[in-house]
């Protein structure tokens, strides 16, 4: 078997492989090579630099005992897949579901993910999203600290556990989409700058110094990437990927990344005869980002849309601090459904500047909608969810909101059937300095954002993770049965009718009285009229033809010929 790596400025590279370290040959392109009968399917070995300490391997597929251990060599061919003929349903007709492997159930494993699928298909999901998995320190975290981007996390199951949970869900009929992090990498064991200019200090992100997409060397770092995306896709069978953060990927590029990543991609669809999506977070407000490479764009499918998000979310809790300060009026809800960007090319008091371009000419199903995820649940001190902020009738009212919306609905972990539990923000650093360095960073970073200090969990603390476990035995208890029925009977209806997975937003009509608080959509025959006051509401029709009432969420929601009178913070679908 043959092992190669990248490392331009060594002088000596040697291969450990047990208590022998064997001398590599130096190949094209700073390369070093050995190719050895010793090499096999669960050899553990390291790559040593010029007679220093030895490291993993950049391109490690599995650190069975963490990033500071050996890589283990995998065998990728040698797992017995059943998705044969396999196809992702449509990505445009879809519902999504965000989970975090670690806290989705007790044992916080791949396999245990697999006796939940049950649920979501159930649920209705179409598309599981995993948040990132790759090689991160310690036994638990977010995963956005990942340091051996190659490699499945060990605690979570390693590489057979994940392949065994693609399959489960291909086997079921449900996609699944990975997250990956290609803005930064985790500060503890990340020995890539030992191998190579992975890094730039022309830049820095909010964890540190950028990934080098544009520097000297930057040509194999920009492989490294790519070739790890379609890893994940050929070697895994995922079905997409969503990447993190990629306004805080700087590249100046006549080509960027995102572009040759989204070009590459492409072409692996077009061999592995399946389709394949790429979705980005973004908080650039910029269309260019899904648009065609042909217009000027990176050709990714879709991409996170928080203006919907903070418009909803803002107006449901009466929050305004920080981000929310730019939202608060229903209007923005309205403007988030009909085009998308709130802030489209409009001053943001937030920013002190002028934010985001209209998206002319684009589909809503170029746009995930969301009222929760991990970020903005996790990055609230206590990480209360909504069902902590609002009342019952409220969430019944976001959650059509979401489910009706001319956007790819997502959802997260628990959301569906309104879990009590946190999403805290969690680490599990295994050096000790570091540990204590992310606390008081989080402490500071929240106390100057206006969060009391009895009020942050420390993140090192086993007790911020353990209380994020979602709680399975609440689907046994009101109110978490009839909302989780409400999220159920929401999508089967979104599924039914026409009109709710079109994504044309020209065809999204939307009235609303600020000081009465009401909102009125109107997607072709399906209206959606929102309370989000307690006091009960009556909403005239500017149509009048014969109405059926769908769905409400209230008894007391009552459907006249040309109003309805909704209860307090309620919501009522209807056909005409």
């Amino acid at each position: 078997m043959r092992l190669r790596v990248w490392a331009p400025s060594a002088k000596k590279v040697e291969l450990q492989l047990k208590s022998e370290r064997i001398r590599m040959a130096k190949v094209d392109n700073d390369y070093w090579e050995l190719d050895s009968p010793d090499l096999e399917a669960g050899s553990d070995y390291f790559f040593v630099l010029d007679g220093q300490k030895p490291f993993p391997d950049p391109r490690s597929a599995f650190q069975p005992s963490g990033v500071h251990g050996p890589s283990r060599i995998i065998d990728h061919s040698a797992f017995e897949w059943h998705d044969r003929g396999w196809n992702a349903p449509v990505l445009s007709s879809g519902v999504i579901y965000e989970l975090h492997v670690g806290t989705f159930t007790a044992p916080g494993t791949f396999d245990a993910v697999i006796e939940r699928l049950g649920h979501l298909l159930e649920l209705g999901i179409t598309h599981v999203e995993l948040m990132p998995v790759a090689e991160f320190s310690g036994n638990r975290g977010w995963g956005y600290d990942g340091v051996d981007l190659f490699a499945p996390h060990h605690a979570y199951g390693g590489p057979d556990g994940l392949k065994r949970l693609v399959d489960a869900c291909h086997r079921r009929g449900l996609a699944i989409i990975l997250d990956v992090v290609y803005n930064h990498f985790g500060p503890e064991g990340n020995y890539l700058p030992q191998f190579g200019p992975y890094l730039t200090s022309r830049y820095a992100t909010p964890w540190g110094s950028a990934v080098n997409f544009d520097d000297r060397g930057s040509d194999e770092v920009r492989r490294f990437v790519c070739d790890n995306a379609k890893m994940w896709l050929h070697d895994y069978h995922f079905d997409g990927l969503r990447i993190d953060a990629i306004h805080s990927i700087v590249d100046t590029s006549a080509i960027q990344i995102l572009e040759q990543l989204s070009a590459e991609v492409a072409e692996l669809e077009k061999s592995l005869g399946r389709s394949l999506v790429l979705i980005a977070e973004s908080d650039l407000n910029d269309p260019r980002i899904v648009r065609h490479s042909e217009l000027g764009g990176y050709n990714i499918q879709a991409q996170w849309s928080d203006d919907f998000h903070h418009a909803l979310h803002s107006v449901l809790t009466r929050e305004t601090s920080g981000y929310y300060g730019d939202f608060g009026l229903i209007k923005d809800i309205a403007d988030a459904l009909q085009r998308v960007f709130v802030y489209d090319g409009r001053y943001s008091k937030f920013r002190a500047r002028r934010h985001g371009r209209k998206p002319t000419g684009l589909s809503g199903h170029s746009f995930l909608g969301y009222l929760q995820n991990h970020d903005q649940i996790g990055n609230r001190a206590p990480g209360e969810r909504s069902s902590n902020l609002m009342s019952i009738g409220l969430l019944q009212v976001a959650a059509a909101l979401v489910l009706t919306a001319p956007f790819i609905p997502m959802l997260f972990q628990g959301e569906e059937w309104g879990a009590a539990s946190p999403f805290i923000y969690f680490t599990g650093h295994e050096n000790r300095e570091l540990g204590q360095a992310v606390s008081e960073g989080r402490k500071k970073e929240l106390m100057a954002a206006g969060w009391k200090l009895e009020d942050i969990p420390d993140p090192q603390a086993i007790d911020s993770f353990t209380r994020s476990k979602l709680d399975w035995h609440e689907l046994e208890r009101e109110p978490h049965k009839s909302i989780l029925r409400w999220h159920q009977d929401l999508i089967r209806l979104r599924k039914s009718r026409v009109d709710l997975y079109d994504g044309d937003l020209a065809k999204v009509h939307v009235e609303y009285d600020e000081q009465a608080r009401w909102l009125l959509m109107t997607r072709g025959s399906i209206h959606v009229a929102c309370n989000f006051v307690s006091e009960p509401r009556r909403i005239g029709w500017s149509r009048k033809p014969k109405a059926e009432l769908l769905l409400k969420s209230n008894p007391a929601v009552q459907l006249e010929t040309d109003y309805v009178d909704l209860s307090g913070e309620s919501v009522a679908i209807i056909a005409t």
